[in-house]
């Protein structure tokens, strides 16, 4: 799975270069020279492009029918891949090296997420709630928090270092991003105030929720509720009305406000 999700990244940088355009009668599959994009073919002088599109008079180039060459991009470099491939396992496979302390996260925290989450996580507006909420899943208002309900420690970093902070993401270092982490563990009481998270030591956090989360068995625990022949028309008979807004009190009586609602 890691290997494909690799080689998927490796397609989609290399459809995300560009188009090569290639000099009529030239091997697709050669590395491309700069400054040699177009070339003027014949006395007309008209520029040739090729995509696949032999030059006039000439016999098209050969490739094997699995894998046609069509002179569309290039290969995909190993720094715009790693550029891409940032993504973190539970086990720790993705993280960078690095480490970072609690203090210097609470730094950290303070200038580039507080503003947003609040210097305790606690949330400012309507803005996400970091810490807290422990227990509260299955109350009528649960607060789904790192310590309350996220699965895994690699799911906060992850997040933190591919989309935070809101308008400047993918600015944190690594060490940054693990100093970071490590506050919001600490603020979640899931590590003490002298932590210090690293790359070796990081698979050992285990988060509260992580046993509730399981992999997708619905091929098997509903497998039984599958029919073979579902109904595609007039599945549910005739629909009746039994109770409407207004008598279940559920209607406002004033009008509706205007504008903004805040």
């Amino acid at each position: 799975m890691w290997k494909s999700a690799e080689a998927l990244l490796a397609a989609a940088v290399a459809g995300a270069v560009g188009l090569a355009v290639l000099p009529a009668g030239a091997d697709p599959a050669a590395p491309a020279k700069p400054g040699t994009a177009a070339q003027k073919t014949g006395e007309t002088g008209k520029l040739q492009q090729a995509v696949n599109v032999p030059a006039p008079g000439s016999a098209p180039a050969s490739a094997p029918a699995s894998a046609p060459v069509i002179g569309l991009g290039r290969t995909a470099l190993p720094e715009e891949i790693a550029a891409w491939n940032i993504d973190v396992r539970p086990d720790g496979e993705g993280l960078p090296a690095g480490a970072g302390s609690v203090r210097r996260g609470e730094d950290l925290f303070l200038q580039n997420c507080a503003t947003c989450h609040g210097e305790f996580g606690e949330g400012a507006g309507r803005w996400p709630v970091l810490a807290g909420g422990r227990g509260t899943l299955q109350s009528d208002r649960p607060e789904k928090t790192i310590g309350s309900f996220w699965p895994y420690a690699s799911t906060v970093f992850d997040y933190v270092h591919r989309a935070m902070p809101f308008g400047n993401n993918q600015s944190l270092s690594a060490d940054d991003t693990y100093a970071i982490v490590a506050y919001l563990l600490n603020l979640n009481d899931l590590v003490p105030e002298d932590y210090v998270l690293s790359k070796d030591n990081f698979p050992k956090v285990d988060l509260p929720n992580q046993p509730n989360f399981f992999d997708d068995d619905r091929e098997t625990a509903e497998k039984a509720f599958w029919k073979n022949d579902p109904c595609m028309a007039d599945c549910a008979g005739a629909v009746h009305v039994t109770a409407r807004a207004q008598v279940l009190n559920v209607t406002p009586d004033a009008d509706p406000p205007k504008g903004n609602l805040e």
